[in-house]
């Protein structure tokens, strides 16, 4: 009987069916788990599911019948990796779920911020459109996508699913070769080239150690376009103080994010102090979370475990 332990239920949604696995199994949901719980909850696990919930090298290391770790999710850094291998478990991760939602997701931010529509709408609530006493006003900054450029940070499925919504509006399309790289391959534009030239930025691309702060306040004095930023990818690509700082000195023109550092962030935290700000949209890290998108990752995620039964282990990072 295959002991299965899911530390976070609720970071899916209630109405997403996880179906049963086709194998003799007892399967334990919790709806959180702090990082307190960790160790006890999954010493007795053979299969252990985690979407956001910390793997550590100490809690592993009591979990001696461990063999899978079916991260609900494609970023797998809160599952220590190298522990893993190094105790023969295996590591899982969804991919290609999302090639839909998050594009999807990243042109409304696009949208709303060129448009200023956020802005507009919360100026009709407040009586500007009365108090104008025309048929218009132009309180905010309203620019066309067609003939604008459009800087991709990330190549991979989400990128080119990006980069083809933006053909439809008629943008150029350049994508960003790695930073610091001395010749940018084939398709790809200079990394400072791109900051300096697009009048849209997003970022498309997993965080590592590489990627940390990817964005900074030197990237910032770069962009001379003033573009707008938008943030789809993870927290932590951005230096969020720099990125404040940059939205003061009119650096750039707006910032669109999904995914901040600390989730949820709290009221101190830096983007959630300026996020009234009419050129700033902050969501929930929802851009992942279309119904079809996350049944979709349900799906796949117990493909995943029967795979790994089967002896045919798939989607394997570790």
């Amino acid at each position: 009987m295959l002991s299965i332990v899911f530390l976070d239920r609720d970071t899916l949604p209630p109405e997403t069916r996880l179906r049963a696995p086709a194998v003799a199994h007892e399967l334990t949901s919790h709806a959180r788990t702090t990082p307190e719980q960790v160790a006890a909850r999954i010493a007795d696990a053979d299969v252990v599911i985690t979407n956001k919930v910390r793997l550590t090298a100490d809690a592993l290391a009591g979990a001696s019948k461990l063999k899978l770790v079916a991260v609900s999710a494609t970023g797998t850094d809160v599952v220590d990796l190298a522990a893993c291998k190094a105790a023969g478990v295996t590591v899982s991760n969804i991919r290609d779920y999302a090639r839909h939602t998050v594009p999807e997701h990243t042109f409304a931010l696009i949208l709303a911020l060129r448009r200023s529509l956020v802005a507009y709408r919360q100026s009709v609530l407040d009586g500007r459109w009365e108090a104008a006493a025309q048929f218009c006003y132009f309180d905010f900054p309203i620019s066309d996508l067609a003939g604008s450029t459009l800087g991709i940070v990330g190549g991979g499925v989400l990128g080119q699913a990006v980069a083809k919504i933006a053909a439809g509006f008629g943008m150029r399309v350049v994508f960003a070769a790695r930073k610091g790289e001395a010749a940018a391959r084939s398709g790809y534009v200079g990394f400072d080239e791109v900051m300096r030239t697009a009048d849209v930025i997003t970022l498309h691309c997993p965080l590592t150690d590489a990627t940390r702060n990817l964005i900074g306040a030197r990237e910032f004095g770069l962009m001379a376009r003033r573009p707008i930023l938008i943030n789809t990818g993870r927290g932590g690509l951005v230096d969020e103080a720099a990125l404040v700082a940059a939205l003061d000195a009119g650096q750039i023109a707006g910032a669109g994010f999904d995914v901040l550092t600390r989730e949820p962030p709290g009221p101190e935290h830096p983007l959630r102090k300026i996020a009234a700000r009419p050129n700033v949209i902050v969501t929930p890290h929802v851009a992942w979370a279309s119904a079809e998108a996350i049944q979709g990752l349900a799906d796949q995620l117990i493909d995943n475990i029967e795979a790994f039964c089967r002896g045919e282990p798939r989607n394997v990072v570790a």
